[in-house]
């Protein structure tokens, strides 16, 4: 059968069945690999940084970044979801005034950029104090570090208020039942409630600019002495 029979066929242009792609070119090709290894290193820039550091356009690093199949590493929209089936509780902060430590908790998660990737942070905050008292660090946004980092916030006592946002990790079971046991009061943000992690949201916005282990060195020397005339969370 004729090449011609087979394209009426198939329903397409003879060009079709002749077209031949155009082979990158050997600056392509460089890029490419530059492109390639750049992002082993720095796997969070997208296409801007990488146009920068590459000094070439923008519009070439895109469409070279979907030959390699590659983007940016980057935590992705609605990381605050709450799982369909897990228990919601209502905001008890409108209008409470916080005078003592251990009178609300807070807390919240971020990531760390780092050279192979993310790492995801959460940490535990005294509200009055602006006290870290824990955190921690994971590669997975699983409940096992923030059920971690509440445990070791529990040595400094516990809150009469605990609030999160409505996230997967904060309304599962596992998670509530140690808070649930104490008898602390569970409150969780709702819409327009944007500001009321505004604490830790700034805590752990600091640590995504430096290091690991210079995150930990920062955390753990905010200490509760510089904030409110040296009251600490333990404070009675």
């Amino acid at each position: 059968m004729s090449v011609q029979r087979q394209c009426e066929l198939l329903g397409l242009p003879r060009s079709t069945y002749y077209y031949r792609p155009r082979p990158e070119s050997a600056e392509n090709l460089h890029l490419l690999r530059q492109l390639d290894e750049l992002y082993l290193q720095i796997p969070f820039y997208g296409s801007r940084k990488m146009a920068v550091e590459l000094e070439v356009n923008r519009k070439r690093i895109q469409r070279l970044m979907r030959i390699l199949g590659i983007e940016a590493i980057y935590p992705k929209p609605h990381l605050s979801r709450p799982t369909p089936g897990h228990q919601i509780y209502p905001y008890l902060l409108r209008g409470v005034e916080i005078l003592r430590p251990n009178h609300v908790w807070s807390t919240d998660i971020t990531y760390i950029p780092m050279r192979g990737g993310f790492l995801y942070l959460v940490a535990v905050m005294d509200w009055f104090s602006r006290f870290v008292l824990s955190w921690e660090l994971s590669n997975t946004m699983e409940t096992g570090f923030c059920l971690a980092a509440l445990d070791a916030a529990f040595r400094f006592g516990q809150p009469e208020i605990w609030n999160s946002d409505q996230g997967s990790q904060f309304t599962s079971a596992d998670f509530l039942a140690p808070l649930k046991k104490r008898g602390i009061s569970i409150s969780m943000d709702g819409r327009g409630r944007a500001l009321d992690k505004a604490y830790a949201s700034h805590c752990t916005s600091v640590a995504p600019c430096v290091t690991t282990s210079s995150a930990g060195r920062l955390f753990d020397s905010l200490t509760p002495m510089a904030f409110r005339g040296g009251l600490s969370p333990g404070c009675s």
